[in-house]
């Protein structure tokens, strides 16, 4: 059982950084120090070989379904923050759930991420359990992205039927933390720290982490980023992880990036990951441009959305009869001929899936729409 003294021993790992490093965050620190353009070809040429080495040539293919953009924390980067008053927001029914996942299931996923605000009145565990009920005997790969629970609830959420969890820290810099996350339970910066040892706790298989670059430095929040996952794949050695470097996109609210991180330091962090973690997962999300994305693909990136929408009701138009503003907590009905909910965030890359998978095959990789089928588990229970 994971308690308070794990987390606190996390958190002090990482409060350290940089001036204590383990090993392996030695490893780590020297690879994102400047490099030269012959540094950085000499890393991208052994973050392929160890991915060719690893994982074959598979990209497992993903998209994110989002369920609510209510919300009732107050985070200055992100589209459904509360005090984005004008926006439209809405929250699917599980019947309009079902038919967004089914019409990703006739594009070919089998891989669907449930996303949603963190607001308690709109999405409880209940709705989620719900949604993943009436999803589970359709979709063999279902993963959460939502507000941090407690482990039992996790647990709850395993039984229901997610495998995956996915918990962006956002910024490792706690200075930055907070003066991003003014309202909402969202500004307790060691609970969601921790978020991902009561994830095992509960049961999830696939745990993800990652970086939202543009709002610290890019070096330490990649040193940062490092560490939890050293420490986690230390202690939560049954669970497979996985890490993302998504970047700030333009969203509601207007804000605008506070530190660079060009597209040459997002090749190196992904690169130095790649050498130093070689069994674990890289994920590239559409945030980033097309042309950009078909460059990445070979060097260390393991799993790719595609065709995505951030916005609930984004790929058939559910909940649009249900649009409306939320001001201080209270419902306004929204004004004039809106047809669509705010987006979390806009997406750079807008091909199709099949476009996708067809630049991917050009590339000599192999998406993969199903790795996974919740039988394997029943059949092994059977035969034990």
């Amino acid at each position: 059982m994971f308690r308070a003294p794990m987390s606190q021993e996390l958190l002090a790992s990482l409060d350290a950084l940089p001036q204590r490093q383990s090993a392996l965050m030695q490893r780590l620190h020297a690879l994102l120090e400047p490099t030269g353009p012959a540094g950085l070809e000499a890393m991208a040429r052994e973050a392929q070989r160890l991915t060719r080495q690893n994982f074959g040539r598979t990209m497992r293919m993903f998209a994110p379904l989002y369920l609510s953009n209510e919300c009732v924390n107050n985070c200055s980067y992100c589209g459904f923050s509360r005090d984005n008053h004008a926006i439209l927001r809405v929250t699917l029914s599980v019947e309009q759930v079902v038919a967004e996942a089914r019409h990703l299931q006739a594009q070919g996923f089998r891989h669907i991420l449930l996303v949603a605000g963190e607001h308690p009145r709109f999405v409880s565990s209940g709705y989620l359990q719900e949604c993943l009920q009436a999803l589970r005997a359709e979709v063999p790969t279902l993963a959460l992205e939502v507000g941090p629970m407690e482990a039992n609830e996790y647990a709850q959420m395993v039984e229901a039927g997610a495998e995956g969890l996915v918990v962006y820290q956002e910024t490792y810099d706690r200075e930055v933390y907070a003066q991003m996350h003014t309202a909402g339970p969202k500004k307790d910066y060691d609970w969601r720290v921790a978020c991902p040892l009561r994830a095992y706790e509960g049961g999830f298989r696939r745990i993800g982490l990652g970086v939202l670059f543009g709002l610290s430095d890019w070096r330490l929040e990649a040193l940062r980023l490092g560490a939890h996952l050293e420490y986690l794949q230390k202690h939560c050695w049954k669970a497979h992880f996985t890490v993302a470097f998504p970047r700030l996109r333009p969203a509601a609210g207007g804000f605008a990036p506070t530190h660079g991180f060009p597209d040459w330091a997002l090749v190196q962090v992904l690169c130095a990951f790649r050498i130093v973690f070689p069994q674990v997962g890289v994920v590239l999300s559409t945030r980033e441009p097309a042309a950009l994305r078909d460059r990445l693909a070979p060097l260390g990136v393991t799993s790719m959305s595609a065709g995505s929408h951030t916005e609930p009701g984004g790929y058939t138009g559910a909940g649009a009869e249900d649009l409306h503003q939320t001001v201080r907590g209270k419902r306004v009905e929204a004004q004039g001929a809106a047809t669509r909910a705010e987006g979390q965030f806009n997406i750079a890359d807008e091909r199709s899936p099949a476009e996708v998978a067809q630049v991917l095959s050009a590339l000599g990789l192999d998406p993969v729409w199903k790795d996974w089928d919740p039988a394997i588990l029943s059949g092994g229970e059977a035969a034990a």
